[in-house]
């Protein structure tokens, strides 16, 4: 018997995709690396830093800057996005999810955010589905990032339930495996990327009953 849901945010809640293309795209053509949507496929579900190396490695440039320097390029790749991110509402949530978000809390089942994105409180703000979530981790807090489990392993304990009693929902490869290996049931939201591992696959959360998710 399953007892609390754990989501991603990007690709599961909302798409702001789109946004963190726009940004880095921008940001590497600063730097004469260009990138397009087929690359941008490895940044998704990843951290800022992270993504940041998977460009300057594409440049061949990742020994032309030191850490500091790495940090104010993400840092200004951020603020680009944050400007981006000022024009969510209600409506850039994706289909389905404010009602499974709805009988989810009808039910008494609590829910956690699991995201590399940082800014993840503003977005669910900006989406006016903040109140639906019971706990936000913080990946500043974490040691690594997906597809290590850490990030899955904490929002079950924010939620105070053993990980084998939390479903994860995730868009990413490297979520999908974060998701296993924390030894929860894992539903991927099918978004172009074939996932690998999942339980079930579906294309919108409301492909699949809550009640069939926690007889799981």
């Amino acid at each position: 018997m399953k007892k609390g849901f754990v989501f991603d945010l990007d690709g599961v809640i909302t798409d702001t995709a789109k946004y963190h293309y726009i940004a880095w795209k921008e940001l590497a053509a600063e730097i004469g690396i260009e990138i397009d949507l087929k690359f941008n496929e490895q940044l998704k579900g990843i951290s800022r830093m992270d993504s940041l190396e998977r460009i300057l490695t594409l440049g061949n440039k990742n020994d032309a800057y030191s850490l500091e320097e790495k940090e104010a390029l993400a840092s200004k790749k951020n603020t680009h996005y944050v400007q981006l991110l000022q024009s969510l509402t209600p409506d850039d949530l994706l289909p389905g999810v404010k009602t499974f978000l709805d009988e989810a809390k009808q039910k008494g089942i609590p829910c956690a955010i699991a995201s590399a994105s940082k800014n993840a409180p503003f977005i669910l703000d900006k989406l006016g589905v903040m109140q639906d979530f019971d706990i936000i981790i913080d990946p500043a807090t974490l040691s690594k990032g997906k597809p290590d489990p850490e990030i899955f392993v904490q929002a079950a304990k924010g939620l105070a339930i053993k990980p084998s009693d939390a479903v994860g929902f995730e868009d990413a490869q490297a979520g999908i495996d974060g998701i296993k290996a924390a030894g929860m049931y894992a539903v991927g939201v099918y978004s172009g990327e074939e996932l690998h591992g999942a339980d079930t696959i579906v294309e919108k959360l409301t492909d699949i009953s809550i009640d069939e998710l926690l007889a799981k």
